[in-house]
């Protein structure tokens, strides 16, 4: 579950010059997707520990050790305990203590499905299209609650391919589990990076901000569906 520091730039902007109707497959974030913002979550974390932007923006600074510890644990390489306490020690330099467990569990407890996109993801499905998940891992109990399994016909979780967004693997990897090609997917993600990387593969690409923007743009995007 990658988190970033949204750039100002950033806007939905959907096809990216995709034609009407190009696309006959679906691919869906988890975080920021499924459930509310992460980036509030950790912005709600910050808040509580009197800095609301530091969190986040440790994170999303190039080179840091913890952004590269973050990375580490997306691929599996390192448990979330490992992340934390590196996690922890930078927060601390910058001046910003925090307890020594359960962070990302409290970052987490900020998150709350998102109902209608979830009511989309069944709708997609039921239409007919192959759907799948494509989701960076964060903690041992990001998916606690969702029954991922029976939700897509495939789920890519990044810690068990070994590969995170925006490897070109990880959106590769999603749609071979898929059985589609890239070109015949669209990717919906809240990060623009993210979408970036799959457009350079051919994909659609969708920045999920709501339910109902997304299902608009899906009608315009695939080939088998309409609203």
């Amino acid at each position: 579950m990658q988190v970033a520091v949204p750039l100002t730039n950033q806007r939905p902007t959907p096809s990216d010059g995709a034609s009407s109707g190009q696309y006959s497959a679906v691919m869906f974030d988890f975080g920021g997707v499924l459930t509310t913002s992460l980036l509030a979550g950790f912005q709600a974390f910050g808040d509580k520990y009197g800095n609301r932007d530091l969190p986040l923006k440790i994170l999303g600074t190039k080179g840091s050790a913890s952004a590269k510890l973050l990375g580490a644990h997306e691929e599996g390489r390192i448990s979330a305990a490992e992340f934390e306490q590196g996690y922890h020690e930078e927060l601390a330099e910058h001046g910003l203590q925090v307890p020594d467990r359960g962070t990302i569990e409290e970052i987490q407890s900020y998150l709350h499905p998102d109902r209608e996109t979830i009511d989309l993801v069944a709708e997609i499905r039921q239409a007919g299209i192959p759907t799948g998940l494509l989701s960076n891992s964060f903690g041992d109990n990001t998916y606690a609650g969702f029954e991922l399994e029976s939700m897509f016909d495939a789920v890519t979780i990044s810690g068990v391919i070994g590969a995170r967004k925006p490897s070109r693997v990880a959106y590769l990897t999603a749609c071979q589990k898929l059985e589609v090609a890239p070109e015949q997917t669209v990717m919906i993600d809240d990060l623009q990076h993210n979408l970036d990387a799959a457009a350079r593969l051919g994909m659609g690409a969708i920045r999920h901000t709501d339910a109902a923007s997304t299902r608009a743009q899906l009608s315009d995007l695939l080939s088998n569906y309409s609203v």
